[in-house]
C-alpha cells in the first residue's frame, strides 16, 4: 500500500473532522468513508454493496458496506456517524454479523476511529477477535492491516499470509520480552564457557540490550508492512527485456511526448495506475522505473497519476519486468531513497518493496493527460489501455 496515500487520507480526513465533528452517520458515509473504501481499492456499486442484509440475534439486520467478490461478501464494513463513539455494543454488533455470513474480515469505524476484526474457525469453534484499533492519524503506523483489507489481497488470498505473519511477529515479542532475563542468561552463559576471563556480568548487559534491539526491529517489521514471501516469483508475461543500462542512467528517461491514442496496444492491455507526488518524477526520470511498491502482478504498462499542481494522469510506460528493490541497478544507493536516507530523499520510498522496471525508450510525458474530477488512485489500481485512452477524468479510468 502507497504509505503516501494513507497519509494524504489521514491529512484530508482530520481536516474534514476538524469542520465538521458533529457529522451524523450519512455525511461521516458521504465525506469521509467512500474515500476510505476507495484506499482500500473497493468500488460502489462494482465490488461493494449498500445495506446489505444480515440475519444475527434471531432478527435480520443490514450491514452499512459489504465487500463483495464472485457474489459473497468478504468483509463487513459497519459504520458510525462521527459523532457517535464506539460502543461494545457495536462491537458485538459486528463480530455476530460476521459469524452469522461466515465473513472473515470486519472493520468498525465512525471516521475518526477504526476498529479491525478476523474471524476464525479453531477446533470446530468459530472466534472473531479485534486484530487493532487506531486513531485515524495513526493509520499510516498500521500498513500492514491496511493491505490485509485491500481488494487485491483479499481476492488472491495474501490477505491470510499478511495476517498470519503479523500474528507470528506479535507471538515472537511477547516471547522475547516475557523472558528477556531467561534468554540473556543463556547468552551470557554461552559466551562465559567458551573466551577466557569472566565476562558474565558484561555479557548478560549486552544480551539483554541485542533482545530489546531485536524486539524493536520486529516493531518495525509489523509497521512497515512488509508482505509474507510465500506469494512465490512473479508470473513472466514474455516481455522484451529491459537492458540494465537503461536502469540508473543519468539522462532523463523520458523519451518524449505522446498523446494517449498513440499508445500502441491492445485495449484489454492491464494498465496500473500509480500516485506519486511530484517530488517522485525525479524517480522516474532517473531510473527507467517505479518504486518501491507492493505488487503481486506483472502488468502490461504503467501510468503515473501526479499529485499536487498537476492533478492528472501524465505519465505512462511500458512494463519489461518487477523486481525486488534488492535486484534493481538504481541510479543511487537504496538508502537514498529512503525517507531518512538522504536529505534529497525523493518521497520517503521503502526499499523492502519492489521496482516496476519499464522497457527502453517506452516512457512518455501524456500530452493529453487525464485530468483529476473527484476521484484519484490513493493506491495502485489497476485499469485497461482501452479505458485509459477513452477517460475524461479520473472518476472514468478509476
Amino acid at each position: 500500500m502507497d504509505d503516501d496515500a494513507v497519509r494524504e487520507y489521514t491529512q484530508q480526513t482530520q481536516a474534514i473532522i476538524d469542520d465538521s465533528p458533529q457529522m451524523g452517520e450519512a455525511t461521516t458515509k458521504a465525506a469521509i468513508l467512500r474515500n476510505f473504501l476507495d484506499l482500500l481499492g473497493w468500488e460502489i456499486p462494482k465490488n461493494t454493496q449498500l445495506e446489505y442484509s444480515v440475519k444475527a440475534f434471531g432478527r435480520t439486520f443490514r450491514v452499512d458496506y459489504a465487500l463483495v467478490l464472485d457474489g459473497m461478501p468478504v468483509a463487513f464494513l459497519e459504520a458510525k456517524g462521527l459523532d457517535t463513539a464506539l460502543s461494545d455494543d457495536n462491537r458485538e454488533q459486528i463480530k455476530e454479523y460476521m459469524k452469522s455470513e461466515d465473513v472473515n474480515l470486519g472493520i468498525l469505524t465512525n471516521g475518526e476511529e477504526y476498529e479491525f476484526f478476523r474471524r476464525e474457525v479453531v477446533d470446530s469453534r468459530v472466534n472473531v477477535n479485534r486484530l487493532t484499533k487506531a486513531h485515524v492519524k495513526e493509520l499510516p503506523e498500521i500498513l500492514t492491516i491496511l493491505e490485509a483489507f485491500q481488494k487485491d489481497n483479499i481476492q488472491n488470498e495474501e490477505w491470510v499470509n499478511i495476517l498470519n505473519k503479523i500474528r507470528e511477529l506479535e507471538r515472537t515479542r511477547t516471547e522475547l520480552e516475557n523472558r528477556k532475563d531467561e534468554f540473556a542468561t543463556v547468552l551470557a552463559k554461552e559466551l562465559a564457557e567458551n573466551v577466557p576471563g569472566d565476562i558474565t556480568s558484561q555479557a548478560t548487559v549486552q544480551a539483554k540490550e541485542m533482545i530489546d534491539r531485536l524486539i524493536q526491529d520486529i516493531n518495525t517489521d509489523e509497521d512497515d508492512g512488509e508482505q509474507s514471501q510465500s506469494q512465490g516469483p512473479n508470473k513472466s508475461i514474455q516481455k522484451k527485456p529491459i537492458e540494465k543500462s537503461t536502469i540508473g542512467s543519468t539522462e532523463s528517461a523520458i523519451t518524449g511526448t505522446l498523446s494517449r491514442n498513440e499508445v500502441d496496444g491492445p485495449s484489454d492491455a492491464e494498465v496500473v495506475v500509480f500516485p506519486t507526488k511530484q517530488s517522485g518524477v525525479d524517480f522516474l526520470k532517473e531510473n527507467n522505473a517505479w518504486g518501491f511498491v507492493r505488487i503481486g502482478r506483472e502488468p502490461d504498462f504503467a501510468a503515473m497519476y501526479v499529485s499536487g499542481d498537476d492533478q492528472e494522469v501524465k505519465y505512462i510506460a511500458r512494463v519489461a519486468e518487477v523486481v525486488s528493490a534488492q535486484d534493481a541497478d538504481l541510479a543511487r544507493p537504496l538508502e537514498a531513497y529512503s525517507e531518512s536516507g538522504s536529505e534529497d530523499a525523493q518521497a520517503g520510498f521503502d526499499p523492502n518493496k519492489k521496482v516496476v522496471v519499464f522497457e527502453e525508450n517506452s516512457l512518455y510525458e501524456i500530452e493529453d493527460p487525464i485530468p483529476f474530477e473527484n476521484k484519484w488512485p490513493q493506491s495502485l489500481r489497476y485499469t485497461t489501455l482501452g479505458d485509459l485512452r477513452n477517460a475524461k477524468n479520473t472518476d472514468e479510468l478509476l
